[in-house]
């Protein structure tokens, strides 16, 4: 599988499924070379944030679509590399003093139900 669309539903709906808070889709395309999506979401615990990022590697993993890179599982920020989408698993806390959607507020924010 390598439609980004299709690509950024299975990984909105593993973390909606895990019960993920606040996800946001952007699009970086037009102002970032790094990836064309990022998806920001946040857990309550630190078990909540593992479960989060193991459904997301299950899930997609099960569509034939496997990281490149894997930074800070069991830390406030998780970072999955996903060549053209990366996803960014946040404590509250964390999101709240990284605040990427402020850094990347010239991305799209986009609406996963109209893709």
């Amino acid at each position: 599988m390598n439609d980004l669309n299709t690509i950024l539903k299975v990984a909105y709906n593993a973390l909606d499924e895990k019960k993920a808070e606040n996800i946001k889709v952007i699009d970086i395309s037009r102002i970032s070379i790094i990836a064309d999506y990022f998806i920001i979401a946040s857990g309550n615990n630190p078990n909540q944030l593992d479960a989060l990022s193991d459904n997301v590697e299950r899930k997609l993993g099960q569509a034939g679509v496997h990281p490149r890179q894997t930074e800070g599982p069991g830390t406030g920020w998780t970072l999955m590399d996903y060549n053209d989408i990366v996803i960014h698993i946040f404590s509250k806390e964390d999101r709240e003093f990284y605040d990427l959607e402020r850094i990347w507020s010239d991305g799209e924010e986009v609406n996963i139900l109209k893709i």
